[in-house]
């Protein structure tokens, strides 16, 4: 049997029938469609939407990027296991998602984009918003998601889409591979009818195995742990995705091994757990920093490694140490030159604690963790109530937040200084509580991901916290919260600028060129040691917010944000509250470095003096073989 359906009202019914299956429970896989229509797509995707809408629901963005990263977002609170489509008209309109592609993949998280596309047929080409390529017809500007997607395909023919369809659910659904797929839909070939057959359109479950890595290769692993006299783990996002946080925990008290986070892990453990040390790397604590620069073997578990975690290849002081990688991910298992266990962090995890035969570190190690631990939240404590003036610090306004935040509630943000201060300061106790996107640590992520949070979490309080920079690159989803009646608490974050590189401009010598908004006066935009720089742009953050629906206010001390933080909890609707926070006082790097190059020769002397620091500390860098 055949049902004669269009492409796009074929692949509406089919998404709507895709499932997963982990540990005998099963989740519905797609569960709406974020889209902005044009010309490329609202006679196709558009109207198998409208003419099913009991099918896919249709959720109406303002922005492509945005909604992409709404779709992360929401596949990440769900730990892959739910996730959204995105559409867009051909032209702007899908080269805007190109960004968010790319924050998918790099986060390894599953989101199906279909961008509309010129005609397969050609008939009036060059059509409107067409890229022409002279050498090659069949080119358009959705070739720019190649390389930052998982699979690619472009349906020049309707029965096309019944191997494309199936071939991005294998991608989607695998931990292994996941990321952005891509399937590039010509505006004719949505609209062309084809009889597909109704098996395609039946209920599909897409089995997501706890695969082991094999007993050899634990075997070893196990040998290396026990040779080692200061072991430490290194939890990445894949311990939080495999809902591995138990097994960690139960592998971390029967052993003593002592534990960093990474960004995307942190939450493995509870904050308070006395083997936790917290943020580790370039954005890392002092607990965590100190026992990696001494440890013999590294057991990364779901981690990919970035220059963060490892500090740029400096904290991990021991020139003997050995790494051990736990990573559903063959390549990331690989890296470092360590020892690979390919498979689901919560199986290995689970073998390789039966393998280590019953192993304890030494009880003064174990020890020194605990102790370093609680010395680390005494800092925390110390950074959050500073009593600073006039205006609060960073760490201050984190504090006032983390203390807002019931247990359950979750804090998202992505770029900028406040992800490092996050990492350090925020008091984790749920492995879903801390949000933070830093593989493309992309600008704009703030509220639209906050906005995918809450859709996968709607019984949690999700509060974004960006900065001004940040939110005014894109806070138009602030609309879509309110028009859906979706419920976020945006704490805006008033630096007068971009408060992180200006930071890392002074550290280079530079005196925070080009990120302070200002006026121009007598031709320059101001820097740092001006003595009297150009007047502050007149910019009304909270007038913006409010003019985009929000209940918004501006708040002038620690106390006042504390009270509209609660008042935010009892609002009903978003609520964004703006504040300003000193742009020069930082949290320490906590014996931390980050690799970024300054400039070999200058006529600066600051420039100088920063190339010669550089040159110190890159000697600190090693190759992990």
């Amino acid at each position: 049997m055949t049902l004669r359906l269009t492409m796009a009202q074929a692949l509406v019914r089919f998404l709507a029938a895709q499932f997963v299956e982990r540990d005998g429970v099963e989740h519905r896989f797609v569960n709406g469609c974020f889209g902005i229509f044009g010309h490329g797509n609202v006679a196709g995707i558009g109207e198998a939407l409208f003419e099913r809408p009991d099918l896919l629901t249709y959720y109406q963005a303002r922005n492509e990027q945005a909604m992409v990263h709404a779709a992360v977002g929401y596949a990440r609170m769900k730990n892959r296991l739910g996730m959204m489509a995105c559409t867009s008209s051909i032209g702007p309109g899908a080269t805007n998602m190109v960004t968010g592609a790319a924050l998918a993949t790099i986060n390894r998280l599953p989101v199906l984009l279909l961008p509309g596309d010129v005609f397969a047929s050609r008939p009036v080409d060059p059509v409107l918003q067409q890229l022409e390529v002279p050498w090659r017809g069949d080119a358009s500007v959705n070739d720019c998601f190649q390389p930052v997607s998982r699979y690619w395909d472009r349906i020049t023919r309707p029965e096309q889409l019944i191997p494309a369809a199936l071939e991005a659910m294998r991608i989607l659904a695998n931990p292994a591979e996941t990321g952005a797929v891509t399937l590039a839909l010509p505006q004719d070939v949505q609209a062309e009818a084809f009889d597909y057959p109704d098996a395609f359109f039946e209920k599909r479950t897409w089995s997501i195995p706890r695969v082991e890595p094999g007993s050899r290769e634990l075997d070893r692993a196990a040998a290396l742990i026990r040779a080692a006299d200061r072991p430490i783990i290194v939890a990445g996002g894949g311990v939080i995705y495999a809902e591995a946080t138990d097994a960690l925990r139960k592998l971390v008290e029967a052993t003593g091994i002592p534990v960093g986070e990474t960004q995307a892990g942190k939450g493995s453990l509870p904050y308070d757990h006395p083997s936790n040390l917290g943020a580790i790397g370039a954005t890392g604590t002092f607990a965590a920093n100190r026992l990696a620069r001494e440890a013999d073997v590294v057991i990364g578990i779901g981690t990919r490694w970035t220059d963060f975690t490892t500090a740029s290849h400096t904290v991990f002081g021991n020139a003997h140490s050995h790494f051990i990688n736990l990573n559903v991910l063959d390549f990331d298992a690989h890296k470092n030159a360590g020892h690979a266990l390919v498979g689901d962090a919560r199986a290995g995890i689970d073998a390789l604690r039966s393998s280590m035969g019953g192993h304890v570190v030494d009880a003064s190690y174990r020890d020194l963790a605990a102790r370093l631990n609680k010395e680390w939240d005494r800092e925390v404590e110390r950074l959050y109530h500073l009593g600073h003036q006039p205006v609060p610090t960073q760490s201050e306004v984190i504090g006032a937040v983390n203390d807002a935040a019931g247990p359950r509630d979750v804090v998202v943000c992505a770029a900028g200084s406040m992800p490092g201060d996050l990492h350090k300061l925020w008091r984790t106790r749920d492995p879903k509580q801390y949000h933070v996107e830093y593989g493309y640590s992309c600008m704009g992520y703030e509220i639209a991901g906050a906005l995918g949070v809450k859709m996968a979490a709607p019984d949690r309080e999700v509060f974004s916290m960006v900065g001004d920079g940040s939110y005014l690159m894109m806070s138009s989803e602030i609309v879509t919260a309110v028009q859906e009646g979706i419920k976020l608490i945006v704490v805006l974050v008033d630096n007068h600028g971009f408060k992180s590189i200006g930071g890392l401009s002074r550290s280079l010598g530079t005196d925070g060129f080009g990120t302070q908004y200002r006026f121009r006066k007598n031709g320059s935009l101001g820097l740092d040691s001006d003595k009297a720089p150009g007047a502050m742009l007149p910019i009304d953050l909270t007038a913006n917010a409010a003019s985009l629906g929000a209940e918004a206010l501006r708040v002038t001390g620690v106390d006042e944000l504390r009270e509209a933080l609660e008042n935010a909890k009892r609002a009903t609707r978003t609520s964004v509250i703006c504040i300003e926070a000193d742009r020069y006082e930082a949290v320490p790097d906590n014996e931390s470095w980050w690799d970024v190059p300054v400039a070999e020769v200058s006529t600066v002397d600051a420039v100088n003096a920063a190339r010669r620091d550089y040159e110190k500390s890159k000697k600190k860098q090693q190759p992990y073989l």
